[in-house]
């Protein structure tokens, strides 16, 4: 690798793991759009919270799903000891217009345990677990994602929106035992029509 790629990917990690994922009791230290907090704060799945505020304009749909390598990072906020498991992406949207991007990460060991979490298409995940038992939801963290965040580029992807940071939450969400980390990342058009 030469030496101008490497800096690269050495960047890349460190603006990967330099995300501060914060509780909820310190999201009030930092400034967030009043159109977007109560996305970012309220209760309920958010799925069904913009299900209701876009009626027939609500639209979910699968935009990735692939295998890959779980770094230190995930590892550490599932946790498991899995060094893969599947990405699941969805963008949920008002009309054209992208309101949030959602992605799932489900090591390994939960995927063998439950095979039928790659087989949901375009269902909304946080609603299908809603429907079980044995499933428990952990505190949400927040975190101010910076505009080269991996992450961020995958959410901007299909919003016609240049690089910018965007504000993300996760959960960690054991189903029967197995875990997994969902996130959902907020995009600039959200909640507005």
């Amino acid at each position: 690798m030469s030496g101008r790629m490497a800096r690269m990917s050495y960047a890349k990690e460190r603006s990967q793991a330099a995300v501060e994922w914060l509780p909820a009791e310190r999201l009030g230290e930092f400034s967030v759009e009043a159109r977007l907090r109560p996305w970012l704060i309220g209760k309920g799945l958010l799925t069904q919270r913009m299900r209701t505020a876009c009626g027939e304009h609500f639209a979910l749909r699968l935009v990735d799903q692939r295998t890959g390598l779980l770094d230190a990072a995930l590892k550490a906020a599932v946790p498991t000891s899995d060094n893969a498991g599947l990405f699941r992406e969805v963008e949920m949207s008002h009309g054209e217009t992208v309101w949030a991007f959602a992605q799932s990460v489900i090591p390994d060991t939960t995927l063998c345990a439950h095979p039928w979490l790659a087989e949901l298409g375009d269902s909304a995940l946080g609603e299908t677990l809603s429907e079980l038992s044995g499933v428990q939801r952990g505190a949400y963290e927040y975190a101010w994602l910076p505009a080269d965040h991996d992450a961020t580029a995958r959410a901007l992807r299909s919003a016609r929106v240049g690089p910018v940071r965007l504000w993300a939450r996760r959960a960690r969400i054991s189903l029967r035992g197995a875990p997994l980390l969902t996130q959902e990342i907020f995009l600039p058009a959200m909640g507005s029509a």
